[in-house]
């Protein structure tokens, strides 16, 4: 098993495991190849070197700023999932169903899906608080 390092164009950092380097390329001209964040099929391999770690733990702060941020987006991640567990998904429905709860014609509970921008604007006009939160492709589906 080959495990890759992986960047799509919007600079989002990944790791993919493949049977080969072949296989990866095999995969990638086919479009099989997505960013868990955002989605996007234009993912090109990144240069990697064998990690020896001779002297035992490493500071955070020694940390390159790529495991930086690789760790702010596996957080990022990690609260999206948490917000996903703890809301209910009523798709287009979002703004009639936020009017109920809020005009109290259905019970108050977490609420997220798709509204659009007039209508979101509509919510917040008539004091109903929303928040947008763009969830990344890799956790639209089911998680695993």
């Amino acid at each position: 098993m080959k495990v890759l390092d992986l960047q799509c164009p919007d600079g989002h950092r990944f790791e993919g495991w493949f049977a080969s380097a072949d296989d990866f390329e095999s995969q990638r001209s086919r479009k099989l190849v997505e960013c868990p964040m955002c989605g996007a099929k234009d993912v090109n391999r990144l240069p990697s070197a064998p990690r020896l770690n001779l002297s035992g733990a490493t500071e955070a702060s020694s940390r390159p700023a790529a495991d930086e941020a690789a760790h702010r987006q596996a957080a990022a991640m990690r609260v999206l999932r948490e917000v996903l567990d703890k809301t209910e998904n009523v798709g287009d429905r979002f703004a009639e169903e936020a009017r109920r709860i809020h005009y109290r014609e259905a019970p108050s509970r977490n609420i997220r899906g798709v509204a659009s921008a007039e209508d979101a604007q509509a919510l917040v006009e008539e004091g109903i608080e929303v928040m947008p939160l763009p969830v990344p492709a890799a956790l639209k589906g089911s998680l695993q």
